[in-house]
């Protein structure tokens, strides 16, 4: 009977990571740029001592992040850049060389060009974008050349990657590569719009509330087979008589 607690546990650990994947998409429902992400799971077999027969687990192995693009909107922001395609750009975070979609730069105080969490916005030499400080116009075209009134001052770097499924999620809207990917192909970057999040608010509050419905299901489940393994547990001690 104790199989029936391991089998529940192993799907309510489950069940909690979809959770917390629920509860992160729906905070970043108005990100720019952020991707719906979904649990994987797999069955495991686990073989218990005595020769007794093996018992199907559940494991969750990863996370899948949806490679649909967000809804472009129109901001008319100097500084705001959507990617129409497949690729990334090109960020200097914390972790090296990494990659975002979220295209809602600024400037830090260096005029140097810096994604919303503070991170530079890379080259396509990896170095940083220094916007002149008597500047009074930017403009950035379709292939990420920025310049300004004086001339090309940079390119944003945009790269592509044959399985996005690659990518690492590393906070912040970041993503990790160990693959360097390609110049773009079928990416062009729009000047003053953002690609906005493609979660779909809606969906995720239903699967929240089946995710919820389903976890305490299988506690009721655990409760009862508590419960019968209490009841027999009492029979099985009661003097013969």
């Amino acid at each position: 009977m104790e199989n029936g607690a391991y089998i529940g546990l192993s799907r309510q650990m489950v069940l909690r990571t979809g959770m917390d994947l629920v509860a992160n998409n729906i905070a970043n429902a108005s990100t720019p740029g952020y991707r719906t992400q979904t649990p994987l799971f797999a069955e495991h077999l686990a073989d218990p001592k005595g020769g007794r027969e093996a018992i199907s687990m559940v494991t969750d192995y990863g996370q899948f992040d949806s490679t649909k693009e967000g809804p472009m909107r129109m901001t008319g922001g100097e500084l705001d850049v959507a990617l129409n395609g497949p690729g990334f750009f090109g960020v200097n975070g914390p972790e090296g060389l990494q990659y975002t979609r979220a295209g809602n730069f600024t400037m830090n105080n260096e005029r140097e060009l810096i994604t919303a969490s503070g991170y530079l916005v890379a080259d396509t030499g990896g170095g940083a974008i220094n916007i002149p400080e008597d500047a009074k116009e930017i403009k950035i075209d379709r292939e990420g050349r920025v310049s300004t009134e004086q001339g090309e001052v940079g390119q944003i770097m945009v790269r592509e990657f044959a399985n996005p499924q690659m990518l690492s999620p590393s906070g912040s809207g970041l993503y990790a590569s160990a693959d360097e990917g390609i110049a773009p192909e079928n990416t062009q970057v729009f000047q003053g719009q953002l690609e906005g999040s493609n979660v779909q608010p809606v969906f995720e509050m239903t699967r929240m509330i089946e995710i919820s419905r389903e976890y305490q299901a299988l506690q009721r489940f655990m409760q009862s087979d508590h419960d019968l393994q209490r009841t027999a547990i009492q029979r099985l001690g009661r003097p013969a008589g």
